[in-house]
């Protein structure tokens, strides 16, 4: 058995991926076409091959910059990722990424797993993510789940006129929504673009949802379906409408609609334990927290991808919020790129 960078055709890698546990939407190939036409980084996607049959895959991009650093990493702006396959070809493939991060002077390589891997690299431990159970075909019985005094925060909205609409057409308002909530959170935006390529390269698995307020896009999301989960994969809201909770119904309509679809679980997507984000997501009756399994080499000992809370970068969100919206969209992306 052998690695080497994967040039087969894309049909075989998403075969592979869809037979084996712990696979999710980051790991389908589709995301190299994503980030190569977006980003313009090298995506070195690994496979480890065995009389010419696959026996375990790994998706890496290689993001460089002169300010934040040299990163491998599966996957950047994702939030899974890592190796899958049998143990042996597992262990092949995180061998081979270390030595093409220490080829490549990477100050860190990091496998953004969502199951626990048998492996000898460290766990940072320091993300999560939080789920809810859905019954597949019953939108009624997980609204039934709920108490009547959550029932009432997720009816707020839709009393104050707000609708929710669905489709890949919702991608600019989502962006707009998207663009302005990063600036008041003093982190440099994903490009709008990013969301087209997806929404083109995944029109069966991406959900664009916008909720409205008299036409005006005022909370939204981008949720990625695989097996029988759907994870809110991106969402935003603006703050001056937070008191009548348009996400809140945002999130409830798309449960639903993934019910009817004959989805099992939701997913509120990657958040750090204790933080507010983390608090919204376990507000939702019936959800529980998960572990994610974030394996990570660095020469220097560095664990993580920098991050807003880093003391060495604390300057940048509040210099961030002041900007005007068009100014920081406009320059954003070119920012973002760098940050996996």
């Amino acid at each position: 058995m052998k690695v080497e960078v994967y040039e087969g055709p894309d049909r075989a890698w998403d075969e592979f991926v869809r037979r084996h546990d712990g696979w999710t939407h980051m790991h389908l190939i589709g995301w190299r076409r994503v980030v190569r036409s977006v980003f313009g980084h090298e995506s070195p996607y690994l496979a480890a091959v065995s009389d010419g049959d696959i026996r375990g895959i790994l998706p890496l991009v290689a993001i460089r910059s002169r300010l934040f650093g040299r990163f491998l990493v599966s996957m950047p702006f994702l939030n899974y990722g890592g190796p899958l396959g049998d143990d042996d070809a597992i262990s092949l493939l995180v061998e081979g990424a270390v030595d093409r991060a220490r080829a490549g002077k990477a100050d860190l390589l990091e496998l953004r797993s969502r199951r626990e891997l048998d492996i000898p690299l460290p766990d940072s431990g320091r993300k999560i993510t939080v789920t809810l159970p859905l019954t597949p075909g019953d939108p009624d019985a997980v609204w039934g789940g709920f108490s009547s005094k959550f029932r009432n925060k997720l009816r707020r909205a839709s009393r104050d006129g707000v609708e929710i609409r669905f489709g890949a057409e919702h991608v600019a308002p989502f962006h707009e929504v998207f663009r302005r909530h990063m600036r008041d959170l003093g982190t440099p935006t994903l490009p709008e673009s990013l969301f087209q390529t997806i929404a083109e390269t995944f029109p069966d698995s991406s959900w664009f949802v916008c909720a409205y307020l008299e036409d005006r896009p005022i909370a939204a999301g981008c949720a990625l379906t695989w097996g029988d989960e759907i994870e809110m994969t991106w969402s935003a809201a603006l703050r001056e409408h937070s008191h009548i909770r348009p996400n809140s119904l945002l999130y409830w309509t798309v449960m639903e609609r993934a019910c009817r679809e004959g989805l099992r679980t939701f997913n509120f997507g990657r958040c750090s334990p204790g933080s507010g984000t983390h608090q919204f997501k376990r507000s939702w009756e019936g959800s529980v927290d998960e572990p994610l399994h974030w394996y990570f080499w660095s020469p220097h000992g560095r664990s993580a991808t920098p991050a807003p809370s880093d003391s060495k970068y604390s300057w940048g969100p509040r210099i961030w919020r002041r900007l005007p919206v068009p100014v920081a969209s406009t320059v954003g992306p070119s920012i973002s790129r760098l940050i996996p």
